[in-house]
C-alpha cells in the first residue's frame, strides 16, 4: 500500500511539475523585442492592434496601391483579406490587380531577374518582413524618410543611411528634409539629426502618421493572420493550465498527508 501511494506521489509531482513548465513556457514566450534602427536612429512605437479590422483594412489599400508596384507577397492570398473584414467583392473591386482572382497570391507581374537588372537588386517579398524586421524598425523607417539632391534615388533615410529604395509614401507625406543640430553631451559636440516638413504631399502630418500604422499593422497581420485566433486560444488554454496547476496541488497535498500518516 506504501509503495502504490509513493508511486501515485510521484506521479503526481511529475504532473505538477509539467504543467508549472508548460505554464511557463505559454506564459513567457512572446515576440522577442523590437530591434534597433540599423542607422543607430532610436526606434519609433508603432501603434500595432490586430482587433482594429478597420485599420487593416486600409493598412492593405495601402500595401496594394503602394507597395505591390515592385514588392510582393507570394505566401498570402487575396481571400484571406475576408478574415479582415472584407467582402470578396469589395477585393476584387479595389484589391485585385489585372488579372488576378481572389484566391491568388498577391505576387507581382515583374521578375526577379528583371528587378535585378533594372533595379541591381530584387526588393524583397514582405509577406513576413514584420517578422523579421519588427513593427517598430518598419513604422520608424517609413517615418524618417528626407529629400537628399546627392543620392540617385533622390532620397535617404535616418533608420537606414543610404537607403537604394526611394520614398514609397512620398505623394502622402511630401519632401520631408534634413534638420542637423549640434547639442553638447557629456562635454562633447554632438550631431542630432532630424526630419522637419518641407513640400507638402497630399495628407496632413497626423493622417499621414496614421496611414504609415495601418501600413504597418497590415504588414504584422500579413506575416501572422492567425496570431490573433493564437493568442485567445492561448488564454483559454492558460485558464485550463490554471485549474490543472490547482487540482494537482491539491492532489499533491492530499497524497503526502497519507504518506505523512
Amino acid at each position: 500500500m506504501m509503495v502504490e501511494i509513493e508511486n501515485r506521489a510521484r506521479a503526481t509531482l511529475v504532473a505538477f511539475g509539467s504543467a508549472i513548465c508548460l505554464g511557463a513556457l505559454l506564459w513567457f514566450s512572446g515576440p522577442s523585442p523590437a530591434i534597433a534602427a540599423s542607422g543607430g536612429h532610436p526606434n519609433l512605437s508603432a501603434p500595432v492592434n490586430l482587433k482594429d479590422a478597420v485599420s487593416l483594412q486600409r493598412g492593405a489599400h495601402l500595401f496594394v496601391n503602394y507597395c505591390m508596384g515592385c514588392h510582393s507577397a507570394n505566401y498570402m492570398r487575396y481571400n484571406r483579406l475576408t478574415e479582415i473584414g472584407l467582402t470578396e467583392e469589395q477585393i476584387k473591386q479595389y484589391l485585385l490587380i489585372g488579372t488576378d482572382k481572389v484566391g491568388s497570391t498577391m505576387s507581382i507581374a515583374m521578375r526577379p531577374a528583371d528587378a535585378k537588372e533594372w533595379m541591381g537588386k530584387a526588393p524583397p517579398d514582405l509577406t513576413v518582413i514584420a517578422r523579421s524586421k519588427r513593427p517598430d524598425y518598419l513604422y520608424t523607417l517609413l517615418k524618417t524618410y528626407y529629400a537628399d539632391d546627392t543620392k540617385a534615388s533622390g532620397w535617404n533615410n535616418l533608420a537606414y543611411p543610404n537607403i537604394a529604395m526611394p520614398h514609397p509614401l512620398w505623394q502622402l507625406q511630401g519632401l520631408p528634409e534634413l534638420k542637423v543640430e549640434d547639442k553638447q553631451s557629456h562635454g562633447h559636440t554632438v550631431q542630432v539629426k532630424s526630419t522637419v516638413p518641407g513640400e507638402p504631399g497630399t495628407l496632413s502630418a497626423i493622417e499621414y502618421d496614421q496611414a504609415v500604422g495601418d501600413l504597418v499593422n497590415f504588414l504584422v497581420y500579413m506575416g501572422e493572420p492567425w496570431k490573433v485566433q493564437s493568442n485567445r486560444i492561448g488564454i483559454i488554454v492558460m485558464f485550463f493550465l490554471t485549474i490543472l496547476l490547482v487540482l494537482a496541488y491539491l492532489l499533491k497535498v492530499e497524497y503526502w498527508r497519507d504518506i505523512k500518516h
